[in-house]
Parts: structure tokens; C-alpha cells; sequence
């Protein structure tokens, strides 16, 4: 008869804690990937299973509720952030922990309701993403004098107690735009910022951390105009067209949230795609397009799945195992037309098209 190996024994033969083992055998952050493959193989080589009854008695443990409260608006960012999210809470599930999902339907419409809704069920715990961090704030700290801990995720309620935030610091990322554009446009440049909501910490400092940095790598550039389109197309599309016909010798434009489809348009519908410099946010299939024809010359990508699913691992294992929260800065990349089939919103598309290319034939 084969005689079982334990997590113990799998510990000390890739000269590893037991925590690692468990984050490397459930995918659970705090450890890196070469660390992590070398257990998964070493777990393989010594035929190692889990402990079904052991994890049962854990299950039997764990009575931790938590609260979601994210945007479903503007999809295309959104989608991958629930995407991460739901993909943390089918491990999670097993556990014997409880999610309650009370989305808004865009950002910052309807949170702190929802949040007052979701404190009502007594969780221990709940992922958010604050829109107007003014208004929220006193209803995340009533939250954490009771103990219950809060996540901010995307963006942050920065004068709030909350417990932690996950997202691609927001500075840098207008920091790196600001360059990326001082590099494309010539001296003297005059460029504009077209934004969501100024209210919003994410919108804010990606607004300051351009204004600080185009001027730097642009000499004697400005940066003319920043307008807050309030994520809606019609109004993006509108305003975007205004400021074309207003500043005819317009260089450039950094587009600091995900709507940046109905400024592509506008730059077509006015004949100024290629002498107009775009500079944009994350990656979605319907961007492609745009790089292609190089209406978009970059895009800082802000990998939102992995935010979603560090938000929900990074509370579910201080609930559970007492791990220390703290603000996680994730490391934006710049998209190109050059790197943009690496990206695994463009990959999963790709594998979708060329399955369903081999079905039909």
C-alpha cells in the first residue's frame, strides 16, 4: 500500500514553511512564482495529496462573511476586476466562507447605501471601491471601529481608516503617461487630460501625476485642458470633439480612465487620429483596432483581475489565518502595439477565435 505524503514532508523537501506550501498549493499571494512552481513540482515528484479530512475540520472552523460592493459600470474595466474577484471566491467557497454581493451599477452612484446594506449583515469584512471617498468615509470608519475590515480596491478613501488598498498607485501611473507623452509630442506641446470624475482619488492623482511630469520631458509643453467627462460616452465623445475644433494645434491626449473608445471616435470623426498623440488606460479587445491603426499610441495597463483577485485573497487570509493587511501597489505596464498580443485580455480572445475557427472547420 502507498503511504500518503504530507504537507509537512513536502514543507521540508522544498526547504519551505508550511505557509508556503499552502500559498503555492492554493495560489494565494505572498510568494513568488519560481517559488511557487518549484513546489508544484516537487509536490508532483513525491506524489503528494491534500489532507481531505484536515481540510474539512478547517472548513468546519471558518465562519467568515464578507461584503462586495464594486462597479459593474464601465464594463470594460469592471469585467476584469469581478472576473479576479469570482475567481478567488470559487477556491474560497470550500472553505465555508460566505460573500454578499451588492454591486453599484457605475462608480460612485449608490456605494454608501450599498455599503450601510452590506455592514447590516454583519460580515467580518468587505472589498469596495470608493467613488466619492468624501461621502463614504465616515460609513468605512463607523465599519472598522466595529472590526469590520475594509479593502479599498481600484482606488482609494485615503482619509478613511480603512485597513488596506489594492491598485496600481494612481500618481505613477500619470507620472509614466506624462512621460510616455513628452516623448511622442514636440517641444512646446500643447496636450489635454480627459477624466472621469476629479472627486474620485484614482482620477485625481493620474491628473497630477501628468501635470507634473509632461513638462519635465516636453520643453515648454502645457498641458491646456482637463476635462472631466464623468465616464459617460456621449459626454466623452462630445467634449473630445469640442476641444479639437477649440485647439486646432492640439499634440496630444491622455485619456486616464477606461472610456477612452468614444475619444478614438472623435479623433476619426475630425480627421486627427495620426496628428493627435493618445495616450490611454488598461487593455480590452475593442482597443485592438485603435493600436492597429495607431490611433492609440500606448495605454498604461492596470491589470484589474489581479487587483480583484489580491483584494479578496489578500482580506479572506487575514480572516482566516490573522495575515497582515497592508497596501498593495501593483506594478502598471505599458501596453504598445508592438507587446499587445502578450496581454491576456488580447491572448483569451485570441484562444476563443482560434477555437471556435477550429469547430466550424
Amino acid at each position: 500500500m502507498k503511504k500518503k505524503v504530507g504537507v509537512h514532508r513536502l514543507a521540508e523537501r522544498a526547504n519551505v514553511s508550511i505557509g508556503t506550501v499552502d500559498r503555492a498549493l492554493h495560489g494565494r499571494p505572498g510568494i513568488n512564482e519560481k517559488t511557487r512552481e518549484r513546489i508544484l513540482r516537487i509536490a508532483r515528484e513525491i506524489g503528494y495529496e491534500p489532507n481531505l479530512a484536515a481540510r474539512a475540520l478547517s472548513r468546519s472552523r471558518t465562519h467568515v462573511r464578507i461584503g462586495v460592493c464594486v462597479p459593474r459600470e464601465i464594463h470594460f474595466f469592471y469585467d476584469q476586476l469581478w472576473e479576479g474577484i469570482y475567481d478567488e471566491v470559487k477556491r474560497f467557497r470550500d472553505y465555508g466562507i460566505d460573500f454578499i454581493f451588492r454591486p453599484v451599477p457605475e462608480l460612485g452612484k449608490g456605494e454608501t447605501p450599498e455599503l450601510k446594506k452590506i455592514l447590516s449583515s454583519r460580515v467580518q469584512g468587505v472589498i469596495l471601491t470608493p467613488g466619492r471617498p468624501t461621502e463614504i468615509t465616515p460609513v468605512i470608519d463607523a465599519a472598522e471601529e466595529k472590526g469590520v475590515r475594509v479593502v479599498c480596491v481600484s482606488t482609494d478613501a485615503p482619509a478613511s481608516k480603512r485597513s488596506c488598498i489594492v491598485c496600481v498607485e494612481p500618481r505613477l501611473n500619470g507620472l509614466l503617461a506624462g512621460e510616455l507623452m513628452g516623448r511622442f509630442v514636440p517641444a512646446k506641446a500643447k496636450v489635454a487630460v480627459i477624466t472621469g470624475m476629479l472627486r474620485t482619488e484614482d482620477h485625481l492623482r493620474k491628473t497630477e501625476g501628468f501635470a507634473h511630469s509632461f513638462p519635465e520631458y516636453c520643453s515648454g509643453g502645457q498641458v491646456v485642458e482637463i476635462i472631466e467627462a464623468h465616464e459617460d460616452p456621449g459626454e466623452s465623445f462630445r467634449k473630445t470633439s469640442a476641444l479639437l475644433a477649440r485647439i486646432p494645434d492640439l499634440s496630444g491626449i491622455y485619456v486616464n480612465t477606461v472610456n477612452c473608445l468614444p475619444v478614438c471616435k472623435a479623433l476619426e470623426a475630425r480627421n486627427r487620429a495620426l496628428s493627435v498623440k493618445l495616450i490611454t488606460t488598461d487593455l480590452f479587445q475593442e482597443m485592438v483596432p485603435y493600436f492597429e491603426k495607431q490611433t492609440i499610441c500606448a495605454s498604461i495597463y492596470q491589470r484589474p483581475y489581479q487587483q480583484g483577485r489580491t483584494a479578496l485573497a489578500t482580506l479572506v487570509e487575514h480572516l482566516s489565518h490573522n495575515a497582515p493587511l497592508s497596501a498593495t501597489y501593483l506594478n502598471p505596464s505599458i501596453v504598445l502595439r508592438s507587446n499587445l498580443h502578450l496581454f491576456r485580455e488580447v491572448r483569451r480572445q485570441q484562444k476563443g477565435s482560434a477555437m471556435m475557427t477550429a469547430a466550424a472547420s
